[in-house]
């Protein structure tokens, strides 16, 4: 009996403990723009509510006695008004996201409303792939070394990276444009199978490689189709604009 009641109170302890450690910052927000620039380790949720929610999955700062109290500040006029590393803005149609952090930074997860449009730059070397999840609103990243993850994003997409992969799956067909490009990396879709679209796929120096079941009409190659260079064509009657390009690598369509 003593160890069962010890087990359950460490329990409750390390569960105060990550509940001490989680952060949170709320914007009252369900419209306009929301901006992200250099931020390194961010995933990006969608949310039925009225309210933008920051969270932190880790904070550095809760080792540095030093800090406490203290709040950071940048060369660029920026300070963490958020407490958890970040700059928020609200500039009214816009909401400007800045990271304090050069290097490194916070793990950030937001919860963004789905009528608000969210834009994604990043150039440095130092960050992670941005992942979107569940996510209804439209999405427009630029980066130059980070790769993006898409999950069930439902809105319009407008993606582009330098080095970095594309990869995403949907589990309904999307309904509004998507065009995902990468110059170095590969890109790679999967979508049901009897999602209607006008497909556009392209590269300069890989393969398209396509899933057979999509009905695309040209000789098959193994388990998947094999195409060179560009390919323009309808997929169960056209539908939806959907453009795919890798320049430097390949492009891979898949049925979901």
């Amino acid at each position: 009996m003593k160890k069962h009641i010890l087990v359950i109170a460490f329990g409750l302890f390390t569960t105060g403990i990550v509940g001490a450690q989680a952060q949170e910052y709320k914007l009252n927000k369900n419209s306009g723009t929301l901006e992200i620039r250099e931020v390194n380790h961010v995933t990006i949720e969608g949310t039925s509510g009225s309210e933008i929610i920051f969270s932190s999955r880790n904070d550095d700062r809760e080792n540095d006695d030093r800090a406490k109290g203290l709040r950071a500040i940048s060369s660029l006029g920026l300070e963490d008004n958020t407490g958890i590393g970040l700059s928020v803005v609200d500039k009214g149609n816009v909401i400007e996201v800045r990271q304090l952090k050069k290097m490194d930074g916070p793990d950030i997860k937001i919860q963004v409303p789905k009528n608000v449009v969210v834009s994604y730059y990043h150039t440095s070397p130092h960050g992670d792939e941005i992942d979107f999840k569940n996510f209804d609103g439209g999405i427009e990243v630029s980066t130059v070394h980070s790769g993006v993850i898409l999950t069930n994003t439902t809105g319009q997409l407008n993606i582009k990276t330098v080095h970095g992969d594309i990869d995403g799956a949907f589990e309904s067909a999307p309904k509004s444009p998507i065009n995902i490009e990468s110059v170095h990396g590969h890109v790679d879709l999967a979508l049901p199978v009897a999602t209607k679209a006008n497909l556009k796929l392209s590269t300069h120096f890989g393969e398209i490689l396509v899933d057979p079941d999509f009905k695309i009409q040209i000789d098959k190659t193994g388990d998947m189709v094999r195409y060179n260079d560009n390919v323009s064509g309808k997929i169960n009657g056209g539908g939806v604009e959907i453009d795919l390009s890798a320049t430097h690598n390949n492009v891979y369509l898949r049925k979901k």
